[in-house]
C-alpha cells in the first residue's frame, strides 16, 4: 500500500515537472517548430529577443537538399520585403544630415523621371501612396519573372520610363515595390556610394552585422547560404533567383544578425529617437485618412499590444519581422520553403511569451444578423480584372471569382467579417455603415479592397473576335502581344510568356487569371476601328497597347 502511494507520489511529482517543462516558452516554440523537421526537406530559422537579448534561436530543416546541409541561426535567407526598413533608414540618416528631405519632390534625384503634373515626394515613395506602378508586375507584362536576371540599373530605367500613374499622389495607398527602388538608386547618388557599400558602412559594420549585405550580383559566392524550394507532388525543386535589384527587397542576412539590428532600436547604437519615431508614425492620405503603413513598417494590434512588423516573400523566400517595442520583445522567422507562411507560427510565439493585454469576455457565441447579408450581394473588383461575386444561400454567403465555376463559403465570424477558408489567416470584413459600396480582403497580411461594380448584361456572341486579332506594341516596355483567336477565345500570346486566354466580361472588356494581365479594355476611333487595348494588371493601370498595321 505505502510503495503504491509512493508509486503515485513519484508520478504526480514527474506530470508535474512535465507540465512545468511544457509552459516554459522555449520548451513550447521548440515543439512548435518540430513539426518543420521532417528529413528531406527545406525549413526555418527563428529568433527571439527579450529586453535586448537573443533569448531563442535555432534552426530546422535544410539549407541545401542536395548536401543535406542543416539550417542553423546563422544560415543566411533572402529577406525580400523586410530589405524595406533598411532602406528607409537609410534615407532617414541623409535626412538628419541635411543631405535631403522626405518631402522632396523625387524629380530634384531623378530628373529623368516623368512630370506627371503632381509632385512625387519621397514620403509617397517610402508609403506606397506614389502611384508609381509596381516594378514586379511591369517585368512580368515583358516576360521577366523572379528567375530572370534584370540588374538594379535595368529596374531603375523601366520605372522612370513611365508615362503615366495609377493615381494621383497621396489619395491612395497600393502597395509598390518600385519606390523601394527608387529610394535605393537615391541613396546612391545622394551619397555618392554603391547602396550596398552605403548600407555596410552606415548600418550592418556599426552593428556588427557580419552576415548581412545588399546583393548586387547573384552570381556572388554567399556562405552559409540557404537555397530556396518549393513542392511538387512529392518532389522538392530549387526556386533561383536572379533578378539584382534591391531597395524594396535584396538584403541578404540571418536571424541572429537581424536580432542585431531589432536590438538597435532600443539601444540606438545608430540612429535615433527622431528616426525611430518617424519610421513608426503612420501616415495619411490627402484626405486626412489614416493608413496603416508607417515608414518602411507597418502597424497592426494583437491581443492589446502595439506590434510594428514587415513580411516578406520572394522566390521560395519567406521572412517576417515583428517587434512589440512595449514589451521589448521581437519575433524573427526566415525559411527557404514555399510553402511556409511564417504567420503560422509568428503570433503563437507571440502567445508563448507574453499574456494578452486585453479583457477576455466569457466566451459567448457572436449574435449574427443575416438579415445584413442581403446588402452585401453583389459584384466587386478587387485588383484590375481579379472580379468576384458574392452570393447568399441559406443565409450563408459565398464568394465566387468570375470564370470560376467554383463557390466559396465563407463562415460568419460576426455579422460583418467572415473567414476566407482557401488561405490561412484571411478573411473578409464588410463595413459597419448601412451603405455598403465595398470590402476589405485581409488576404494573410496583405490587404486589398473590393469595390462594388455594376455589370450590364451583355451578348457575348455579339463580340467580333476577329477585328480584335493582330500585334499590339507598348513603347514603355518595348513589349508586342499578338492577339489570336483559339477555341472560340481570344488568346494574348508573347514570345517570353504562356498564352493567356481572355474572357469577355463587358462590351469590349476582357478579363483573364492572369495578375499582369487581368483585364484588357478595347479602344476604337471615332470610326469604331480598333486602334488600342488598355491593359491593366495587379499594381499597374492603363498600359496602352497600340495595333500595328502593316
Amino acid at each position: 500500500m505505502r510503495r503504491t502511494i509512493l508509486i503515485s507520489l513519484l508520478f504526480l511529482l514527474l506530470l508535474e515537472s512535465s507540465n512545468a517543462q511544457t509552459k516554459n516558452p522555449t520548451d513550447k516554440v521548440n515543439q512548435l517548430l518540430e513539426k518543420y523537421h521532417a528529413k528531406n526537406s527545406p525549413g526555418l530559422a527563428v529568433a527571439i529577443v527579450k529586453d535586448g537579448k537573443i533569448v531563442y534561436k535555432k534552426g530546422v530543416g535544410l539549407a541545401n537538399l542536395e548536401y543535406q546541409i542543416p539550417i542553423t541561426s546563422q544560415t543566411v535567407f533572402h529577406i525580400a520585403s523586410i530589405s524595406k526598413q533598411f532602406t528607409l533608414f537609410s534615407i532617414l540618416l541623409l535626412e538628419q544630415e541635411n543631405k535631403l528631405s522626405l518631402d522632396d519632390d523625387i524629380r530634384k534625384y531623378l530628373p529623368e523621371m516623368k512630370d506627371f503634373g503632381h509632385k512625387i515626394t519621397l514620403r509617397n515613395l517610402a508609403n506606397h501612396t506614389s502611384g508609381i506602378r509596381d516594378i514586379s508586375n511591369l517585368m512580368a507584362l515583358i516576360g521577366l519573372g523572379e528567375t530572370e536576371t534584370i540588374s538594379h540599373q535595368k529596374s531603375v530605367e523601366l520605372i522612370t520610363q513611365q508615362t503615366d500613374l495609377n493615381f494621383i499622389p497621396g489619395n491612395q495607398f497600393e502597395y509598390s515595390n518600385s519606390g523601394y527602388i527608387l529610394l535605393a538608386e537615391i541613396v546612391q547618388r545622394v551619397s555618392k556610394q554603391s547602396f550596398a557599400d552605403f548600407t555596410k558602412e552606415r548600418i550592418f559594420k556599426p552593428l556588427k552585422m557580419e552576415h548581412s549585405f545588399f546583393l548586387s550580383n547573384t552570381e556572388n559566392i554567399i556562405k552559409n547560404h540557404a537555397y530556396s524550394y518549393y513542392k511538387v507532388e512529392n518532389t522538392y525543386y530549387k526556386n533561383t533567383l536572379n533578378c539584382s535589384f534591391f531597395g524594396s527587397t535584396g538584403l541578404i542576412t540571418s536571424v541572429e544578425d537581424l536580432s542585431l539590428w531589432v536590438i538597435n532600436f532600443d539601444k540606438k547604437t545608430i540612429g535615433n529617437e527622431t528616426i525611430f519615431n518617424k519610421m513608426q508614425q503612420k501616415s495619411h492620405l490627402n484626405n486626412g485618412e489614416e493608413i496603416s503603413y508607417a515608414l518602411g513598417q507597418e502597424l497592426k494590434e494583437y491581443k492589446g499590444w502595439s506590434c510594428i512588423f514587415h513580411g516578406g516573400g520572394i522566390a521560395s523566400y519567406r521572412s517576417y519581422l515583428l517587434r512589440i517595442p512595449e514589451a521589448n520583445f521581437a519575433v524573427i522567422v526566415e525559411s527557404n520553403d514555399a510553402n511556409f507562411n511564417p504567420l503560422d507560427i509568428v503570433f503563437e510565439i507571440v502567445d508563448f511569451y507574453l499574456k494578452n493585454k486585453t479583457q477576455t469576455p466569457a466566451t459567448t457565441k457572436a449574435v449574427i444578423d443575416t438579415s445584413k447579408f442581403q446588402s452585401y450581394i453583389g459584384d466587386y473588383e478587387v485588383f484590375p480584372g481579379m472580379m468576384v461575386s458574392i452570393t447568399e444561400e441559406n443565409q450563408k454567403l459565398f464568394l465566387q471569382i468570375k470564370g470560376d465555376t467554383n463557390k466559396v463559403a465563407l463562415p460568419a465570424t460576426n455579422t460583418f467579417e467572415f473567414t476566407y477558408p482557401l488561405r490561412p489567416h484571411s478573411k473578409i470584413v464588410f463595413p459597419k455603415d448601412t451603405k455598403c459600396d465595398g470590402f476589405k480582403w485581409h488576404f494573410s497580411d496583405f490587404v486589398y479592397n473590393g469595390k462594388r461594380v455594376h455589370l450590364k448584361p451583355f451578348d457575348a456572341t455579339t463580340i467580333n473576335l476577329s477585328e480584335l486579332t493582330g500585334l499590339y506594341y507598348n513603347s514603355e516596355l518595348n513589349t508586342t502581344y499578338k492577339m489570336i483567336i483559339k477555341d472560340n477565345a481570344l488568346v494574348a500570346t508573347n514570345d517570353l510568356n504562356d498564352n493567356i486566354t481572355l474572357t469577355p466580361l463587358q462590351q469590349d472588356v476582357f478579363t483573364s487569371f492572369t495578375n499582369y494581365f487581368g483585364k484588357v479594355e478595347v479602344i476604337r476611333n471615332e470610326e469604331g476601328t480598333v486602334i488600342s487595348l488598355s491593359v491593366s494588371g495587379q499594381g499597374f493601370k492603363n498600359m496602352i497597347f497600340d495595333k500595328k498595321h502593316k
